[in-house]
């Protein structure tokens, strides 16, 4: 098929990157001439595993290309998916204005040619209703249909799961439009999952609400297991081999963050209360992760009895999880935060998002080139990511660098038995 995919952040880069390596042709579509640019020299603006060769090698074979020419992009393409952001206001609501934006461009490039418009983008349930409004005012003799096919990718392994996708789920208005979305995702797996638009928006927002409910609840779990002396990681095992709840998202730490999780509560939260019905659930949800990240903080000051003014902390990890550059909502940004309002010298390392967190963190920060370099002479270590380079520091390194033997793992990710028996002071969320 001939795609067109508006928006190249990730979801748009990564999906018609992927659809390009299935043999369609795909024009990806940008309004920054400086980003098409650096993308047509397959400079990938993102950090995520593989996705820099797929885009090179579909670009040379002629399946992949980029323009900021949303009109041709429209004009030859079947299908035209919308990949844009939509971010969380101070309400807690999504904004919308980048998705409508583009409703008013494609409907201004529209004729009478029948084409599918797909919103990839994470949108409130109905948007793909008001996206057509918008497109049949615009151009009342457009032939389209609107539908709704959320993505469902990690970012660390978007590539993987696009090609081997859990489910897709497809909202459409029309036998046509399914029938040929149908077509275009069958390649990738027979768990097809046909509704309505407005099911389709819902399955997005319920699906990472649930997830991020697990964090928080087995977060709670660890908090409790803190006062009484019990290992939620044990706690985490022995729940996880029961099939009606499954191991996966069980991993108590400080949180979740990233571009997801965070806002798509606080916008289905709001999608709620904008009918009056007020979502506990999603309230107390939010409420755990908000207080989550803190626990590393109050894990120090506990250990060095309040007075941690002028002590030097590695901060092991930035992006919010591994194989990732992304730092929103990240926990290391209130963590290092939070430690700079109580005098602490701060030295971080992070392998892909330094000149991320650069942009980001106001606090006056040391960043190394390696983890040992953020260890070396630090009163205290701080795992915050759990990257292969921060979590196979051995408890010999730990205790031959740092200026006093305390690690305090975020993550539960560390090896607590050979730490203690070198003489660490650990502390994790939850262990015992």
């Amino acid at each position: 098929m001939n795609l067109a995919v508006v928006g190249t952040g990730y979801v748009g880069l990564v999906s018609g990157t992927c659809f390009a390596e299935m043999g369609n042709q795909v024009v990806c579509v940008d309004n920054l001439e400086e980003k098409v640019e650096r993308l047509n020299r397959s400079e990938i603006p993102i950090y995520e595993p593989g996705l820099k060769e797929l885009v090179r090698k579909n670009k040379e074979a002629g399946h992949l290309c980029f323009t900021t020419d949303i009109g041709q992009a429209v004009r030859q393409s079947d299908v035209i998916l919308i990949a844009v952001g939509t971010p969380e206001t101070e309400t807690g609501a999504a904004d919308l204005s980048y998705v409508y934006a583009v409703a008013e461009e494609i409907g201004a490039e529209l004729d009478e040619t029948y084409k599918v418009i797909v919103n990839k983008s994470t949108v409130p349930v109905g948007t793909a209703e008001a996206v057509e409004r918008i497109i049949q005012k615009r151009q009342p003799s457009a032939s389209v249909d609107v539908c709704s096919v959320p993505e469902f990718l990690r970012e660390g392994s978007a590539v993987k799961d696009t090609f081997h996708p859990d489910r897709v789920v497809i909202g459409g208005s029309s036998q046509k439009a399914t029938e040929i979305l149908t077509e275009l995702h069958q390649p990738l797996t027979d768990k097809l999952v046909v509704t309505d638009t407005r099911s389709s928006e819902m399955t997005k927002y319920a699906s990472n609400a649930f997830l991020a409910t697990k964090i928080s609840f087995i977060n709670e779990i660890a908090n409790i297991c803190d006062i009484y002396d019990a290992d939620v990681n044990a706690v985490a095992e022995g729940m996880g081999l029961d099939h009606r709840i499954g191991p996966k998202f069980l991993n108590a730490g400080i949180g979740y963050g990233g571009s997801c999780f965070p806002k798509d509560v606080k916008a289905l939260k709001y999608l709620a209360e904008e009918k009056e019905y007020h979502p506990n659930l999603l309230q107390a949800v939010n409420d755990v992760n908000e207080q989550q990240n803190r626990k590393m903080v109050d894990h120090l000051l506990r250990i060095f009895d309040e007075e941690v003014q002028g002590l030097t902390v590695a901060i092991l990890g930035l992006a919010f999880k591994p194989n990732t550059d992304d730092i929103r909502e990240a926990p290391a940004l209130k963590i290092i935060q939070e430690l700079a309002d109580r005098g602490v010298h701060i030295r971080a390392f992070d392998p892909v998002a330094t000149e991320n967190a650069k942009q980001m963190i106001t606090a006056d920060i040391t960043y190394t080139e390696t983890a040992v370099d953020a260890i070396n002479g630090a009163d205290a270590a701080f795992l915050v990511t759990e990257w292969d380079e921060c979590k196979s520091l051995t408890s010999t390194q730990f205790k031959d660098h740092l200026k006093r033997p305390v690690v305090i793992d975020g993550r539960n990710a560390l090896d607590v038995k050979s730490l203690k028996a070198d003489g660490i002071i650990y502390h994790g969320i939850g262990r015992k």
